[in-house]
């Protein structure tokens, strides 16, 4: 199991501030976001959202594990 948040618009379109999903092995980051998007079409693409694994920014190609905590968010601009 992973606890899932979700912030300002993923939030808004996902319907949900967080959730725990069901994850038995570990996952990467790209791959676990391909699942996130089945489950939610309105975030698509995939490709425009960051992740944070723990706490921490994480490259799509990090590891996701049982236990993790996923924080899923689109990049903050400035002006």
């Amino acid at each position: 199991m992973i606890k899932v948040l979700y912030f300002a618009q993923v939030a808004e379109l996902t319907k949900t501030r967080q959730e725990d999903w069901q994850l038995d092995a570990p996952v990467s980051g790209a791959q676990w976001l391909k699942s996130l998007i089945e489950r939610y079409p309105d975030l698509a693409p995939g490709s425009r959202l960051k992740l944070a694994i723990n706490q921490e920014h994480a490259p799509l190609d990090a590891l996701i594990h049982p236990g993790d905590e996923v924080a899923v968010f689109e990049p903050v601009t400035g002006g």
